[in-house]
This record gives structure tokens, C-alpha cells and sequence, in this order.
């Protein structure tokens, strides 16, 4: 998918990719559960892209709407991302906080950049930056749920800086990676949040003022699905209206998850475990290996040290600035331990989906070699891997102590 230009003109047949695409969402959970977790499973499927794809193996391709289907599973990521996003993680002290402090990762990230790639353009200065930023919320929610760090004072941070660590690089994109002028994107994201909530508003008016809506819904049977049905007509006419205003597909579907939160929240909770069962089940997995397609693993592996460069600086940009935020910035609910200090910062430093967004919108536009773009995406993979290892690493030192005087 982010590499999709490159790709050669002969692939193989749509039936025959989903087929490797298909096993690969099977194989990869059972391989991460032998190796007990340390090997996530979003990385096995990009690996599995990177080697059934056409920089590979050839076994598999995008052609005859591969490509459709990935983007439908990155919509359907970012809508279960901002359903998961609590918007009051995005206000208040700690809110704020985690603003400010992705505003101060934007600027370290903007002078790394800088400092190694002088010569590049300032647009495409700015693309790598935005991706150098983001927090993979949705890739960490598992992992912090799985460990039972949720109601917890770390996973409520995890919360806070993955939700501005998501939300404020998909607006930032929005606005600066497009051929529009500053005035006139923001104009326009102002234009789109407008008719999102409109959009919004007109299911949450019909359940409020029309009961019989409501009951119809909840009586929906299982031949109709009338209700995932509807969150699917949602997310398409979002990310529509994204993509027709010249804004990027991720921030419709992030606006479409929102705003499902707020009707779920009405009354209709069953929804939930169908979409997650259609996008963790089907769509997501196609994205993820479809990402690794694009990844010219040769480009990668004759630039080791500028995928060792971007990780680096991925933690430096993200991580840093969230570390010291905690330590020196009163929000009220910081994190006294230090151990859970560098292991939210490690959690915040981990992203992959938001890379391969502006990798993708960034090549389209030309403001980035395909070259480039597969060593940042192989090095968001590379946080993904690396960093909740070390984070839980930390976690279960910091817990051993409290478990043997128990």
C-alpha cells in the first residue's frame, strides 16, 4: 500500500493474494502466542507482507482490490481507535499536558530532521516529523489491556498521550500534506469537523426523538445486522467527505469512531463486538500485510544505519519529551515510579499506523523517495517490536519485588 506506485505491472490474481493474506492472519497470532507474546502479531503480518510481496517473493499483490480492502482495514483501525478515545482524556490538566508535549515532540522531531536531512524540502521535513510523533494507540490498547494496566494510573497516561499522540498527527497531516495553502486546509478541516458533527447528530436525534428507531435497531436480527450496517454507511460517507475535501481518509474515520462512541454509548453496546470481530477479524489484518508489501526490505537492509537513525529518533522526539513531561510538569495524576515513567514513554514512542499514513500520503505526493518510506515504515515496525517488550521488561521488574513480599 504505501508503495503501491512502485510495484511491478504483472501481479498475481486477486484470490491468490487474499489467499497468502488470509493465511498470514491466521499463522501470525499462533506464531506471536509461541513465542509467548514477545514477537507482536502485527509485526509477523508485516513481515508476511514483506515476504509474499512483490519486493519478495511475488506471491502476492494489490491489484483487483487488494488495495481497497487495506484501506478499508485502515479505516476501520483509526474508527476503532477513536471509538476506544474517551474525549475526556483530551481536556483537562492531564489533557492538556499531553498536548503541549506532543507540540514540544513536533518541534525535536522537525530539528532532528533538520539537523541530518538539511537539504530536503521543508514539506517533506514536516511529513517525516509527523510521523517521527504519533503513538500507535490502537496497536497499544491490546497489550495494555492484556496486561491489566487499564484502570491503572500508567495505562490512564498510555491513554492520554496515545490519544493526542494519534489525534494530533492525523489533524497535522490534514493540514500541512496537502497541495492547498495553511489558511485554506484549515478552512477546510474546520468545514469537515462542521459536517462530521452534523453527521453525528442526525442518529443521536432520531434515537432521542423517535424511540421506535431505537427498538428497530436493538431488534435488527442476525440476517440484517442492521446496526453494523449502519456504522459501516458511517464510516464510508466520512471517509468520502475526507477524501473529496482533499484531507487524508484517516481523520474521517477517526471522526466516524468518535462519534460512534457517543451512539453506542445511547444504548446499543452489542455493536462493539461485531465491529471489532469484522475489523480485528478481517479488514485490519489485510492492512497490515498489505503495509508490508510495500516495504522494499532491499532498501531497507542498504540503509541500516538510517533505520537504526529513525528508531533512534523516533525515541528521542516522542519518548523524551513525554518522560521529562511527567517528571516535571504537575498534571495532578503523574506517575510517581520512575520505572512507569520511562515505560509510558516507551509505549508513547511506539508507532507504526500513523507512519504508514503519511508514508503513503507523502509518496502519492512526491514529497518522499519510496526508499525513504520503507526504511521509516520498517522502523515504526521496529518500535512496534521493541519498545512494549522493553516497557513490559520494566513492568515486571518494577512488580517483582510487591509479588515476593506477597
Amino acid at each position: 500500500m504505501v508503495l503501491a506506485d512502485g510495484l511491478p505491472n504483472v501481479q498475481p490474481e486477486p484470490m491468490v493474494s487474499l489467499f497468502w493474506i488470509a493465511l498470514a492472519a491466521v499463522l501470525a497470532p499462533l506464531v506471536s502466542r509461541l513465542l509467548r507474546g514477545v514477537v507482536p502479531a502485527v509485526v509477523l503480518l508485516l513481515l508476511a507482507g514483506v515476504a509474499t510481496g512483490p519486493h519478495a517473493l511475488g506471491w502476492a499483490g494489490t491489484a483487483g482490490g487488494v488495495d481497497l480492502l487495506s484501506e478499508l482495514g485502515l479505516g476501520m483501525l483509526f474508527l476503532l481507535a477513536g471509538y476506544e478515545l474517551d474525549p475526556k482524556l483530551l481536556g483537562g490538566r492531564s489533557g492538556r499536558t499531553a498536548w503541549f508535549t506532543w507540540c514540544v515532540s513536533a518541534v525535536v522531531a522537525i530539528a532532528l530532521v533538520t539537523a541530518w536531512a538539511a537539504d530536503a524540502d521543508i514539506t517533506a521535513r514536516i511529513a517525516v516529523a509527523i510521523a517521527m510523533t504519533s503513538t500507535a494507540l490502537g496497536t497499544l490498547l491490546p497489550i495494555v489491556k492484556q496486561d491489566g494496566l487499564l484502570d491503572k494510573p500508567l495505562g490512564r497516561a498510555v491513554l492520554a498521550h496515545g490519544a493526542v499522540g494519534e489525534l494530533a498527527p492525523v489533524l497535522a497531516m490534514s493540514v500541512l500534506l496537502t497541495s492547498r495553502s495553511v489558511g485554506a486546509a484549515l478552512v477546510t478541516l474546520v468545514l469537515f469537523l462542521l459536517a462530521a458533527a452534523f453527521i453525528g447528530l442526525v442518529p443521536q436525534h432520531m434515537l432521542d426523538r423517535v424511540p421506535s428507531f431505537g427498538r428497530l435497531l436493538g431488534e435488527s436480527n442476525s440476517t440484517e445486522q442492521l446496526p453494523v450496517r449502519g456504522v459501516f454507511l458511517l464510516l464510508i460517507v466520512l471517509m468520502t467527505i475526507a477524501e473529496v475535501s482533499d484531507l487524508d481518509v484517516v481523520l474521517g474515520a477517526f471522526a466516524a469512531g468518535l462519534i460512534l462512541r457517543r451512539l453506542v454509548a445511547a444504548g446499543h453496546p452489542q455493536v462493539e463486538s461485531s465491529l471489532e470481530t469484522i475489523g480485528y477479524g478481517v479488514l485490519i489484518p489485510i492492512f497490515f500485510v498489505v503495509s508490508g508489501m510495500g516495504i522494499d526490505i532491499g532498501a531497507v537492509a542498504g540503509e541500516p544505519l538510517l533505520w537504526g537513525l529513525f528508531v533512534l529518533s523516533i525515541a528521542v522526539a516522542r519518548g523524551v519529551p513525554v518522560l521529562l513531561s511527567e517528571r516535571f510538569i504537575q498534571h495532578g495524576a503523574n506517575l510517581a515510579d520512575r520505572r512507569e515513567r520511562v515505560q509510558l514513554a516507551l509505549y508513547a514512542a511506539t508507532g507504526l499506523p500513523i507512519i504508514v499514513a503519511v508514508t503513503n500520503v507523502a509518496t502519492s505526493s512526491g514529497l518522499m523517495p519510496q526508499d525513504l518510506a520503507s526504511t521509516l515504515v520498517a522502523a515504526g515496525a521496529t518500535t512496534v517490536l521493541l519498545f512494549p517488550l522493553l516497557a513490559r521488561l520494566l513492568g515486571r521488574e518494577t512488580g517483582a519485588p510487591k509479588a515476593l513480599g506477597a
